[in-house]
């Protein structure tokens, strides 16, 4: 089997080790044939004697390199060059030795391993390994070969062990008690402190859930857990009051969030604490005894009458004095004012309450000794009614009647309004003054709902005799005290048609059957025409007059006179310019009846009540007493003299000597100095030490 040799790798001998020979039989050992060695390391690994065919090896092979080696013999003559034998191919192998020691894949390994964990591949050598008290281990392992018999190689290695953490540790706290304190002013939500459970586990296993467990205190703070510090943070729930409570113990949970059921034998995974909160006394402002205040009073109330009570007190122990007071914003026009010792408002101007039924006042109480502690409350005031306005007609009726008309016909339905709201509603009542109270021409029947019905009492009307009738009528209302009115209906007679529909009410349509035909009507408008040419002639005529200078001649050296022939009206000329500068805008009143004069209005019947059987008799005489002195139609009349305004008083007062003292030596004439440089002089003259 001379195509196969073996050779040892790592060859450390002094000479080339030897491989093999070659040879063939057609060598006569006359050194006629060449032996030649070619392919995998041939000339340079393995070479090879051409004339005995001996192979050796060169150079030290290594096994783990290349393990084969396929190489090609072949013998030829040297003198014709020609193969004695066909090419034939060999292997050589390497044969292993124990030059090499086991190694690892990886430098140093990492593992990690449950702590209290059983046995494994590599496993803990004693039971219950804490985490808590050694995390990390490293271990350094070997390897032999040869099964670890003598001359075997060895290598090493190092594993890093990490024991994880599992929950089998509970929370504690540090100290069984904590103390914190809050001012009583302290809004909620305000925190107070921290506390916080030690655990020696990591991860989720070490997060707590802190929770108030009972106390006097667990309705008034809270706790919560900051995820990031496992810290308990003790909170404000409720407002605080000192004067109330002063302390408040509080039982605080801290608990685990991720147990372990393999570890729960071992204990509850809580722990507890107490927690002592004390409240800080502030100063606080008043309180008032209730959110806000509701007061009904009369319209008809007294001015400095009391109509209600604020109260408010200092909740501090100090129990400082209180002073009360109206924000003026509320109150703008000053109606209501308040005790500032007591609380009791009171009226400071009439009520009205058909001109504003609420008013909605804020009342401020302030402590006496210190005025920045304040607090207000709304007052609402309601204006009860009273029954002070008469009732009147609800509209301006335009009444007419039909020439035509014929006795108990309907020719107008009224109706009524108050300003008043009686709680029952509103009734009135209906009928004719006393003087009218049998008219001869109309009559009023009263529907028994707020409304009367104006009715005819004859048949036919005459425009020519009678063209307008004035029907007075008095209107009750049913309320106490009882209020009336009288009002006028002015009636006109009209030409109707057959239907009662109004045709005409004018009275010139009375004066064109009188006499004045169509002829007259048409030479008076003609007389009207002509004079109203002559008027625009004559006025053209006049502003072509030409008017003399008033300088004759140039050489005329006297002094020039202007003259103006426009001399006014005298005091009743308001054209030349607007006196209107001249008159006090303070004084002036607008639509004044001169009382000198009789009025130019239509004649009012005088208002009269009627009498009734339970009447008063002294409320009767005021009652006429006051409509006469109402009457417009009566004298005296009123007279409004206008005179001229001189404006205001100067700031100077009066300088006139009837007003100076009597006694000249004691005047201080100092002020006149702040007078400004047109009283400079005057002040020079009095001002002096040495004034005379």
């Amino acid at each position: 089997m001379w195509n196969q040799f073996f050779l040892l790798e790592e060859y450390t001998g002094p000479d080339t080790q030897y491989v093999g020979k070659l040879h063939t039989d057609q060598d006569k050992g006359d050194g006629n044939l060449k032996y030649i060695l070619t392919g995998d390391g041939a000339g340079s690994l393995f070479i090879i004697d051409e004339n005995t065919g001996d192979i050796h090896a060169a150079k030290k092979l290594d096994r783990e390199e290349k393990s084969l080696y396929v190489l090609r013999a072949k013998a030829i003559n040297r003198k014709t060059g020609r193969q004695v034998e066909p090419e034939s191919e060999f292997i050589i192998k390497i044969h292993d030795i124990n030059d090499n020691e086991p190694k690892f894949t990886k430098d140093m390994y990492t593992a990690s391993i449950p702590e209290m964990s059983g046995v494994g591949i590599i496993r803990t050598a004693l039971p219950d390994m804490s985490r808590e008290n050694r995390e990390q281990y490293q271990v350094v392992i070997q390897a032999k070969d040869m099964g670890g018999q003598m001359g075997g190689l060895s290598g090493t290695t190092t594993v890093n062990i990490t024991l994880t953490d599992v929950n089998d540790n509970p929370p504690r706290f540090p100290q069984s008690t904590y103390q914190f304190s809050s001012p009583e002013s302290a809004p909620p939500g305000t925190p107070l402190g921290r506390i916080k459970a030690t655990d020696p586990d990591v991860g989720e296993n070490a997060e707590i859930e802190y929770s108030i467990s009972n106390g006097d205190g667990s309705d008034m703070f809270d706790i919560t857990t900051d995820k990031d510090t496992q810290e308990g943070i003790i909170t404000v729930k409720k407002h605080l009051d000192f004067e109330n409570k002063m302390l408040y113990t509080l039982r605080v949970e801290a608990t685990n969030t991720h147990t372990d059921p393999r570890f729960l034998q071992l204990g509850p995974f809580k722990d507890t604490a107490f927690v002592k909160i004390s409240v800080e006394d502030t100063d606080e402002p008043p309180v008032f005894s209730r959110p806000w205040y509701l007061i009904e009073v009369d319209e008809d109330a007294k001015e400095g009458s009391v109509i209600g009570q604020v109260v408010a007190q200092d909740p501090d122990t100090t129990k400082n004095a209180i002073k009360y007071s109206v924000d003026r914003h509320t109150d703008l026009d000053r109606i209501f004012n308040i005790y500032s010792g007591n609380g009791s408002l009171f009226i400071s101007k009439p009520l009205d309450r058909e001109e504003t039924p609420w008013h909605n006042i804020t009342v401020i109480a302030t402590e006496v000794n210190n005025p920045k502690q304040s607090s207000q409350i709304p007052v609402y005031i309601q204006i009860l009614d009273i029954n002070d306005h008469a009732p009147e007609f609800a509209n301006y009726y335009e009444t007419f009647v039909c020439e035509n008309a014929k006795a108990g016909q309907l020719i107008q339905t009224v109706s009524a309004v108050d300003k008043d709201e009686p709680p029952q509603g509103h009734k009135f009542f209906f009928e004719l003054v006393p003087e009218f109270a049998v008219h001869p021409n109309f009559s009023i029947v009263d529907n028994k709902d707020n409304t009367a019905a104006i009715m005819t009492r004859r048949n036919g009307y005459s425009r020519s005799k009678t063209s307008t009738y004035l029907l007075p009528v008095i209107i009750f209302d049913n309320d106490y005290p009882i209020q009336s009115s009288t009002g006028t209906l002015t009636i006109r007679v009209c030409a109707c048609d057959s239907r009662g529909n109004m045709q005409s009410c004018n009275a010139e349509a009375l004066l064109l059957p009188a006499g004045l035909s169509t002829g007259a009507l048409v030479a008076i408008l003609l007389c009207i025409i002509i004079l109203l040419v002559l008027v625009v002639l004559f006025t053209a005529l006049k502003k072509q007059r030409k008017k003399e200078p008033l300088i004759i001649s140039k050489d005329d050296v006297r002094d020039n006179i202007v003259t103006y022939n426009d001399e006014g009206g005298g005091e009743e000329d308001t054209q030349a310019f607007d006196i209107g500068t001249l008159r006090n805008p303070e004084a002036r009143e607008e639509s004044k009846m001169r009382r000198d004069v009789i009025p130019e209005t239509i004649f009012q019947i005088r208002r009269t009540v009627p009498l009734w059987d339970n009447i008063d008799v002294q409320d009767f005489i005021h009652r006429r007493l006051k409509e006469n002195d109402l009457d417009p139609s009566a004298p005296p009349y009123d007279s409004l003299a206008t005179y001229a305004y001189e404006g205001n008083d100067s700031i100077a007062n009066s300088l006139s000597s009837l007003e100076s003292l009597t006694t000249e030596g004691n005047q201080d004439y100092d002020y006149l100095g702040d007078w400004g440089p047109r009283f400079k002089k005057l002040a020079d003259m009095y001002g002096g030490e040495d004034s005379d």
